[in-house]
């Protein structure tokens, strides 16, 4: 490999990477993981792989020329697929705040990236030194930032509906396209192109992690308090007068008293890996080593159970009433995979 060839690939795929990592660096929560970031990144690069075979076949049957189609169709089909891994995500409660969505977006666009600039890195041989400048700084960056937009703007709709629908996606998707076709469009100006990726993303994020960090530090605290709060009556007695504890008393018509103590365990159970998770995220957020106890995989394994013997009936009829948010669905994931 000529040194040329190496620099040409520094060029096409560092900035994305270097880009991805500081984005990590300002998540001062460390809300993703070094697997979970591979695994995004992996996401990514497994969908480029993919959008190289559908735009090929769809290029073929559509009957139009690459030009056209590079710039209308190619980016469609391409945020249309970083976006399902994104929403991958979602569904399986692994992204809670707006700055993990953010770098989970960003993280799945570097993976197509990545695959994207290697491709091209091994079939233009003459490609001009400029050319590479482009797609690392531009085109690369571009790819994330779409998807950390599409990732940002779905979280803020689920955040203020306060639930997950496939509907809250399509504005999302559509701002992605936008901006990819924007860019595409521009390609006659090519530096321009890439100065308004450089110019305008860091500035945007670094405005959306500063309010993010300001946000999830209110509700770690606000949600710590409460959920200390629902302990400590889960101890003292006092929950079962509560509107939950009385529905609970009432599943003993349907129910063997065993479910009923099974949910009261459960109930407990989650309320303080929940309240350990987020004592460690506020212990982060002081550069503390967070004190996690030799109990804690046990406790997750014995969840598990719990919501087994209870079983998916009894859970369903029960999960309305203990309002419990899609947030803590994310700390219980989070908490799991660390361990």
């Amino acid at each position: 490999m000529t040194p040329q060839i190496l620099i040409e690939a520094s060029i096409a795929l560092v900035p994305v990477l270097a880009f991805l990592g500081i984005l990590l660096l300002f998540d001062s929560y460390r809300l993703i993981g070094f697997f979970e970031m591979i695994e995004t990144i992996a996401f990514g690069f497994a969908l480029a792989v993919a959008a190289y075979f559908v735009n090929g076949y769809l290029i073929q049957i559509l009957a139009v020329d690459y030009t056209t189609y590079s710039r209308f169709g190619g980016p469609i089909i391409e945020e249309v697929l970083k976006a399902a891994a994104v929403i991958f995500f979602f569904a399986r409660n692994r992204i809670g705040f707006m700055i993990d969505a953010t770098i989970i977006g960003f993280g799945v666009g570097t993976g197509f990236a990545l695959f994207e600039n290697a491709y091209y890195l091994r079939m233009l041989q003459d490609a001009q030194f400029g050319d590479w400048i482009i797609r690392g700084f531009g085109t690369a960056i571009m790819h994330g930032g779409a998807t950390a937009l599409f990732a940002l703007l779905s979280q803020s709709l689920i955040e203020r509906r306060g639930a997950l629908r496939p509907v809250y996606f399509i504005p999302a998707l559509v701002a992605a396209c936008a901006i990819h076709v924007v860019y595409n469009l521009l390609t006659a100006l090519p530096l321009l192109s890439t100065l308004v990726v450089l110019v305008c993303l860091p500035p945007m994020f670094l405005i959306i992690f500063s309010k993010s960090e300001y946000a999830v530090h209110q509700w770690l605290v606000h949600d710590y308090e409460s959920h200390q709060q629902l302990l400590d009556d889960i101890v003292s007695g006092r929950f079962a007068h509560t509107e939950a504890g009385r529905f609970i008393l009432t599943l003993s018509r349907r129910f063997d008293q065993s479910v009923i103590d099974d949910i009261f365990a459960y109930i407990k159970l989650h309320t303080i890996i929940v309240l350990r998770a987020e004592a460690i995220s506020l212990a982060r957020e002081r550069n503390e080593k967070p004190d996690v106890p030799q109990s804690h995989r046990e406790d997750l394994k014995r969840l598990t159970e719990l919501e087994k013997k209870i079983g998916r009936t009894a859970m369903m009829a029960l999960w309305p009433h203990l309002h419990f948010s899609r947030r803590e669905l994310w700390e219980l994931h989070e908490m799991g995979a660390r361990t």
